[in-house]
């Protein structure tokens, strides 16, 4: 147990910061927003706002979770405190310095092996705001325990310590190969393949904060993206970048990335696979650049007494190089009324007039030359080109030659093609090739850095589309193949980054659990043969093995049993989340309100941080975390899915959601690739 003068001066020090920032705020709000004019006054006042936003306190935390003593050649002794924003004294002297920092790199990633100049590296224990303990570690003293047998305590029990609502930040508990991903170079796009409980989603979260942190200026004008799989995912993790001091974030799902069309119509899965396929993209760039006319006919511009032409041979030639120039179609549509006007004033001047730039505006903003521009360019509409691709087997046959096999045109097509473009029931994949289609009438402006999360489940023209929204930017790839789920689940990280657009980019793997006990993760792992036969197993390096329990019912009494199971459980602090089959959801929240447990229910386009207990529909689990898992019938979970090999994966994803315990309430015999209970 640490001395507790010790403790009380650590404690009185904290009291110090929290004076400290209090004084900061102060100072903030008692400032005029003076900039010189109204617009100016108004965007002052609101960064003034939003700062002070940023220096209230929060009781139930600290301000500090570490602290390192250094001894440098350059600096000599320091002592510096590590928490989650910087605050200093009235001097600008730090008091606390952000866990972002450069300097703060050493608490995250010194050892004894490599010190980089740390004597001392203390962890403080928190309960509700309040220094209870500390744990030291002197990494330069021979007495100290050697890494293999030194554990921290504290580091441990924050790890495992139960929780309830959305996720929390991991500044406090980040490891060392956390860290080397969370600081790696901003213009570095880095794919994270992370096993259940590795912490993958929340490095990418940090990630993003540390690079705002780092490239303020930058991102701050190019912004900074993350993609998610579902809403109720981004419920779940829509507190940690607020909580680290970053709010401009945008988070959003692939689907809502290119809702540019309502979906109101739904694919085969062997439709929607191949609209999926990368070959689509070759097919929606020879349709778009299909609608170039060739010229056949001169340009004629009266001008005055004048009739000034251009012979069909030069516009072809213009045609050719605007093509070559690689440009969107919809760009070079509108360089070209320039480009004709300019052999205009070649003509002018071959016969002794002497045009200026303004004669040249004039002639490419004329009638004749906008007309003439218009017939051989047209204005294009993605939903107009995509509907006659969809219409017309004549139409998909002359884009689709060598790329697609008859067999696949034939699947494309629409059995009963709707009257026109503004009744068609665009589907989800639909909306992913609309996307491309836009992007190839007029480029997508590019963010400065997009995290996206279970990527593994995204299809190449998802992927692609994901990619335009980083093509000059970096991007932070997260998941899991053993967690693909979609029948256009990726095999490889390398062919995912080449449809991005980031081919050769670094793989970091993660393989060390933090948040899924033993008993669970090698109860789950036991599917890893038979549905990602080569990746490694996951090895949990927690102290506590956690709970692994399994109750066999009859199928009548599943639900009554599965309300006195989680009537169990509730005694106990933490999130509890009831994975079940969508079709058994109505039985199992009747069985709960029967039993007064107030829960609540997640979806695929909602979360739910209000309760205590949730119903999860298994389709909806990736990426969430509960302390307390009840999956109901596994075996059915797996049967949902289209295949073996999805509906393994499934139950892989379903059963590492746990962080302290398990409990598989089954009437079915469960899948055999889990062996016996």
């Amino acid at each position: 147990m640490p001395a507790e003068p010790e403790l009380r001066r650590e404690q009185d020090y904290l009291a110090h910061a929290r004076e400290e920032l209090a004084r900061m705020r102060e100072k903030t709000l008692g400032m005029r927003a003076a900039g010189g004019d109204r617009v100016s006054d108004e965007f002052l006042a609101m960064t003034l706002h939003r700062r002070a936003a940023s220096l209230v306190d929060d009781p139930t935390t600290t301000l500090f979770f570490g602290r390192i003593d250094l001894d440098r050649p350059e600096h000599g002794r320091e002592r510096w405190y590590v928490g989650r924003r910087h605050v200093n004294d009235e001097r600008g002297d730090p008091v606390v310095i952000d866990w972002r920092a450069d300097l703060s790199g050493a608490f995250y990633r010194a050892s004894r092996t490599e010190p980089l100049g740390v004597l001392l590296r203390r962890r403080f224990g928190i309960d509700r705001g309040r220094l209870t303990a500390y744990e030291d570690e002197r990494l330069q003293d021979p007495a100290e325990p050697a890494p293999a047998t030194h554990r921290s305590t504290i580091l441990m029990d924050e790890i495992e310590r139960p929780r309830s609502g959305p996720m929390r930040d991991i500044v406090a508990t980040i490891q060392p190969e956390q860290d080397e991903i969370v600081r790696a170079d901003a213009a570095t796009t880095i794919c994270v393949q992370g096993a259940p409980g590795t912490g993958k989603t929340a490095v990418g979260l940090h990630r993003a904060a540390w690079l705002l942190y780092a490239h303020r200026d930058r991102l701050s004008r190019t912004g900074v993206l993350v993609v998610g799989p579902n809403r109720a995912f981004l419920d779940h993790i829509s507190a940690v970048l607020p909580a680290l001091g970053e709010v401009e974030v945008r988070h959003t799902t692939a689907e809502e990335l290119v809702a540019t069309v309502p979906v109101r119509g739904a694919d085969t899965t062997a439709t929607a696979t191949l609209k999926g396929n990368a070959r689509m993209a070759e097919v929606l760039h020879r349709a778009v650049w299909s609608h170039v006319r060739a010229a056949t006919e001169a340009l004629v511009v009266p001008r005055g007494a004048h009739r000034w032409r251009v012979p069909a041979y030069e516009v072809l030639g213009i045609q050719d190089e605007l093509r070559a120039r690689s440009v969107r179609y919809d760009a070079a549509r509108k360089i070209l009324p320039h480009r004709l006007a300019h052999h205009v004033l070649l003509e002018m001047e071959r016969r002794g007039d002497s045009p200026d730039d303004q004669v040249q505006d004039a002639v490419a903003r004329s009638s004749a030359v906008k007309a003439y521009a218009a017939s051989v360019w047209p204005t294009l509409d993605p939903r107009a080109v995509l509907f006659s691709l969809w219409s017309s087997a004549a139409e998909l046959s002359l884009h689709a030659e060598g790329v697609l096999t008859e067999e696949e045109q034939r699947i494309l097509l629409w059995d009963r093609p709707p009257r026109g473009k503004g009744t068609a029931r665009w589907t989800a994949a639909d909306a992913v090739l609309l996307d491309e289609l836009g992007d190839l009438c007029e480029r997508t402006p590019s963010l400065g850095h997009v995290v996206l999360d279970e990527a593994q489940d995204l299809s190449p023209m998802q992927l692609r589309a994901v990619g335009r929204r980083c093509s000059t930017g970096s991007a932070t790839v997260l998941g899991d193949i053993a967690q693909g789920t979609t029948p256009w689940a990726t095999e490889s990280w390398e062919s995912s980054l080449a449809h991005l657009g980031k081919p050769g980019s670094h793989i970091e793997v993660l393989d060390r659990g933090f948040r899924v006990p033993a008993a669970v993760i090698d109860y789950a792992a036991r599917l890893l043969p038979a549905m990602a036969p080569g990746l490694g197993v996951p090895v949990s390096v927690r102290d506590n093995p956690g709970r692994l329990d399994f109750v066999r019912v009859e199928a009548t009494a599943m639900p009554a049993r599965v309300a006195e199971v989680v009537a169990v459980l509730r005694a106990v602090p933490g999130s509890i989340g009831i994975i079940a089959p969508p079709s058994m959801l109505p039985g199992l929240a009747a069985a709960l309100r029967a039993a007064g447990i107030d829960h609540g229910t997640l979806g695929a386009d909602h979360g739910d941080v209000e309760h205590q207990v949730d119903l999860v529909p298994a389709q909806v689990a990736k990426g969430l975390e509960f302390d307390q898992v009840v999956v109901v019938e596994p075996a059915t979970i797996a049967a949902d899915e289209p295949d073996e090999r999805t509906g393994l994966r499934r139950l892989y994803v379903v059963l590492t959601r746990a962080v302290s315990g398990l409990t598989v309430v089954h009437s079915r015999a469960l899948p055999s690739a889990l062996g016996a209970a």
